[in-house]
């Protein structure tokens, strides 16, 4: 769970965070795609230009139920970098492709803007259909986890005392005179 969550924020961000993710066969234009608070549907619509601040998902005119979601397959395996002419794109390109397949012959296709864009999205989408998420940026959140753990457990073997519960919230100070003023 600690290593979905933050996946799920991107798809579905809380705040300003944007999502935008750049559709392979419209050029000089922006697709952006979001996940619904409730995890159950995919928002998405064209844009004619990169929004300053978060497009609310009411606005998107596109709806994909999550439920309806076949498959997320990437690289060349995806239907856009199938086409004539795509597989001879850059590298990079190919890396950062992937297409959410629903119903029987229909897919959206994306190019994400960054690697870690391309693996927060992959994971997220594939966490939502229950498969396994197996970018190296999820290993690596794991990793870190398992370092932790393990960190822990070796206190505990020394007998340091771990606190069951978190320490106390000190008050608030009578005044904020220390606070640096920017202006």
């Amino acid at each position: 769970m600690a290593v979905w969550a933050p996946k799920m924020e991107v798809a579905c961000p809380p705040g300003p965070r944007l999502s935008l993710l750049l559709l392979w066969h419209l050029p000089n234009k922006f697709w952006y795609c979001r996940l619904s608070p409730n995890h159950k549907v995919l928002h998405y619509g064209d844009l004619e230009e990169s929004p300053q601040g978060e497009v609310p998902h009411d606005s998107l005119q596109d709806k994909l139920p999550v439920a309806d979601i076949k498959a997320v397959v990437t690289g060349k395996d995806c239907p856009h970098m199938k086409e004539k002419g795509a597989l001879k794109q850059n590298k990079e390109v190919l890396e950062l492709a992937f297409s959410i397949l629903y119903e029987s012959d229909e897919y959206l296709n994306f190019i994400a803007p960054d690697k870690h864009e391309y693996c927060v999205w992959t994971d997220g989408l594939n966490a939502l259909l229950g498969k396994e998420m197996s970018s190296e940026f999820t290993k690596s959140d794991l990793d870190t986890l398992l370092s932790m753990e393990m960190k822990l457990r070796l206190l505990d073997l020394e007998n340091i005392q771990i606190p069951e519960a978190p320490p106390p919230i000190p008050k608030e100070p009578s005044n904020y005179d220390f606070v640096y003023d920017c202006n």
